[in-house]
Order: C-alpha cells, then structure tokens, then sequence
C-alpha cells in the first residue's frame, strides 16, 4: 500500500511539474523586462475593445466592479465632493479603491486601474481630513500627499510644485 501511495504522488508531481511548463510566458508583467517590451508585448495582447477601456476614466459613483471588468476601465476619478459616503472615513476610501482594483486586476490580463481625485485643498473628502487654503502650497503639498496615499489613491488633482523650485516660489 505504501509503495502505491508514493507511485500516485510521484505521478501526480511530475504532472504538476509538466502542467507548470507549459504556463504561458507573459513578457508584460516580468518586472526584468525593460519598460518597452512589456508595452509591446502587453499591446499585442490586447484587444480593441480592451485598448479602449484603458483610454478612459470614469466617475466614481459608476465604477463598479462589474463596470470595470466588463469594460476594463482604466481609470477612475473621484471629482469634486464625489465620496463614498456621508462622513468617509480613511478606511471607507481605502475599502472602495481596493475593491474596484480587485475587480480591475481579475480581468483577463490583470491591468490595475487607476484611481485619482480632486484635492486642490488638501484630501478633504476623508471626514476629519485637513482642508487648506490656495495660499499654503508647500504645506498643503505635504499633508495632502500623505493623506491621499494613506487612503490607496496613487494620483490627486491637487497643487503641486517640484522640489527645487519651490522655494523659490514660494
């Protein structure tokens, strides 16, 4: 019995290994790979209406995971007072991006989406969150750029300077 035990788990092993050997090489999500080739590789991939997705953002209030995985939206905009709910807490926005990202990244070919929002006076669409005067903007900088990425959102629509002209700006 012993020996038949290990004659089917040596089966099943090598089975696994031979399945595992023919999973498809996908140039694209190989971080090795330099930045144009995974393009190409990724754009060859896709299909028109996949191409299309990608070119368009759309409001938060209709992305749902179902929007984003039958139309493989690329991006998604919280505009001005577009928030989850009444009072949004930190973990409500981060609960809302994930799981629009889940939805974005079960598609076939597994292109994140990305998520942006309005935050020319700081994150104020966090409950709690710092609101700025247009006259603080190094300030206003720094705390909005820790607060919109505490809450997963990796772009905002919010002031922005580069280092070192800013103090010269300002």
């Amino acid at each position: 019995m012993g020996r038949l035990s290990r004659s089917v788990l040596g089966f099943l092993l090598l089975c696994c290994l031979i399945v595992a050997g023919e999973a498809e090489y996908l140039k694209y999500k190989d971080p090795k790979m330099p930045v144009g080739a995974r393009i190409k590789d990724l754009m060859k991939r896709m299909t028109l209406e996949e191409k299309i997705g990608q070119m368009v953002q759309i409001e938060r209030t209709v992305a749902t995971p179902d929007v984003m995985k039958q139309y493989f939206i690329g991006s998604v905009l919280s505009g001005g007072g577009s928030v989850p709910g009444p009072k949004a807490s930190a973990e409500a926005w981060v609960n809302l991006v994930n799981g629009i990202q889940k939805a974005s990244l079960s598609t076939r070919l597994g292109i994140p989406m990305i998520y942006g929002i309005d935050a020319v006076h700081g994150h104020n669409n966090v409950y709690n969150a710092t609101i700025f005067p247009h006259n603080l903007v190094k300030k206003i900088g720094e705390a909005t750029a820790l607060e919109v990425r505490a809450t997963g959102i990796p772009y905002a629509f919010a002031p922005c300077l580069q280092g070192s002209k800013m103090g010269s700006l300002l």
